[in-house]
């Protein structure tokens, strides 16, 4: 990945020859998280990766010059941001249709839950705010596995841990979730 954090602080500091190739990349890195997340997404899903990619940028930058301290801020961030779209989204599908009840929820090892229903985003997001209040981390760590797309090591990297802290982190992360989503199901 190229540095665009560098990128910022040159364009910042007044260079602003550098804002088309800081969107450039900047939209280019977006472009990857998309597709990551889209894959995981129903077929039929009524959100395209290009309007992802759009609305992130746009909460991302506001349209203003946005400070990053780092690659790996840019990419938590982003990955956070793209779960929210995906989330509002997904209520919003909820919302226009009737007896949006919740279907059976079940996790797998690769977390492929959520691109069937609408409701499982909401489920999920709402479950995730729940264990945020435990394990913050470990929602950083789904954030950026699921959501921002990046391999165990990248996720390490990007928090500034171990690898076997983020699969533990993920393995827990996993295994609550299911155990919510299992109580949901039963009220």
């Amino acid at each position: 990945m190229t540095d665009i954090t560098h990128l910022m602080e040159q364009a910042g500091a007044g260079d602003g020859r550098l804002q088309p190739e800081l969107f450039d990349r900047i939209y280019a890195e977006l472009r990857q998280l998309a597709a990551s997340c889209m894959r995981r997404e129903r077929a039929d899903h009524t959100l395209q990766p290009t309007a992802l990619v759009a609305e992130a940028y746009l909460r991302l930058t506001g349209g203003r010059p946005v400070s990053w301290r780092s690659n790996a801020h840019f990419f938590h961030i982003a990955g956070r941001v793209m779960r929210q779209i995906l989330v509002e989204h997904a209520r919003e599908r909820s919302a226009l249709k009737r007896g949006g009840n919740l279907h059976k929820l079940e996790l797998d090892d690769s977390m492929a839950f959520l691109e069937r229903d609408p409701a499982r985003m909401i489920a999920i997001d709402d479950a995730l705010g729940r264990l945020a209040e435990i394990d913050a981390r470990a929602v950083q760590v789904v954030e950026l596995r699921f959501f921002a797309g990046l391999t165990v090591d990248e996720t390490a990297a990007t928090l500034a841990v171990s690898a076997k802290t983020v699969k533990r982190d993920w393995e827990f992360a996993r295994v609550w979730l299911e155990k919510q989503l299992r109580n949901l199901e039963r009220a």
